[in-house]
């Protein structure tokens, strides 16, 4: 598997294509916002490709020693074989000497799509990835939080965003800590 730094018209198109449609529109950033700050070497937008096929899209927040995995998906047509575990294990060399995590949805409330949730958040863990013992609110949905490896406390957290995408944006992330 290849990470490619998307720049070209054709790979930004299939990865926006994929981001529309495999995140709801509450969760989803301008896409036009993403490749702004990509620029400016803040946000990796990683064209995931296989065989010379586009097979996924990872777009990361990087802030000092932080890598925050924003989204990660794989195209519909090449889910069900591995890619998913493959690409992430490729995510975490990727970002060796980084402290990698992420946010899910939250899977202590209801929802329409919980059994979604769990199995997205058994398939981080499946692929060592540890609860942080953090949850936030972010922009309306709320989340978890997963590491692999070292760490992350709250403040981090907040301060990637605060870095990336200013203060007036941060502060619309509630975190908060919980008991594992």
């Amino acid at each position: 598997m290849r990470f490619i730094q998307a720049e070209s018209p054709l790979q930004l198109q299939q990865m926006k294509a994929l981001y529309e449609l495999a995140f709801p529109s509450c969760e989803r950033k301008p896409f036009s916002l993403i490749c702004e700050k990509q620029k400016q070497g803040t946000v990796d937008i990683l064209y995931l490709e296989q065989d010379d096929a586009f097979c996924g899209l990872a777009i990361t927040m990087k802030d000092q020693d932080l890598v925050l995995l924003d989204y990660f998906a794989i195209a519909e047509n090449r889910r069900s074989a591995g890619l998913g575990s493959t690409a992430l294990c490729g995510l975490f060399d990727y970002y060796a000497g980084y402290r990698f995590f992420l946010e899910i949805e939250s899977t202590k409330e209801e929802s329409v799509n919980k059994p979604q949730r769990l199995r997205r958040k058994q398939f981080y863990l499946k692929n060592h990835m540890t609860e942080l013992g953090i949850e936030a609110n972010v922009f309306g949905t709320n989340m978890e939080l997963l590491v692999y490896g070292a760490p992350v406390t709250r403040q981090e957290y907040y301060a990637v965003y605060e870095n990336i995408y200013g203060p007036e944006k941060a502060k619309h992330i509630q975190i908060s800590t919980f008991l594992m």
